[in-house]
């Protein structure tokens, strides 16, 4: 389990190579899909990717949290967190 992960120049050739396109469109692509992901997610919404899983918006309250390194305690305020949910898909592929 020690893999390095997939680069994006790796994941890039690899679409390439997937869709039979050269890479600088495959690039243009995955650009594209990331920034609407990023939009949507930002933006409060949701973002199914079939196979693959749901990227979401979460917004988390207004909480008390403690300094690792003092100890000391305070108030974080209320923020929001991306969220991923994995697909049953893929969890299916990695335990096969």
């Amino acid at each position: 389990m020690s893999q390095k992960p997939m680069t994006k120049t790796q994941l890039v050739s690899a679409l390439a190579d997937a869709c039979g396109s050269d890479k600088q469109t495959a690039n243009r692509s995955l650009e594209a899909l990331a920034e609407i992901v990023s939009k949507e997610v930002a933006a409060g919404g949701a973002v199914t990717l079939p196979g693959l899983g749901k990227f979401q918006c979460r917004a988390r309250p207004e909480r008390m949290v403690r300094n690792p390194a003092t100890g000391e305690q305070f108030q974080k305020p209320a923020d929001r967190v991306a969220k991923v949910t994995i697909a049953k898909a893929l969890k299916d592929v990695i335990n096969d």
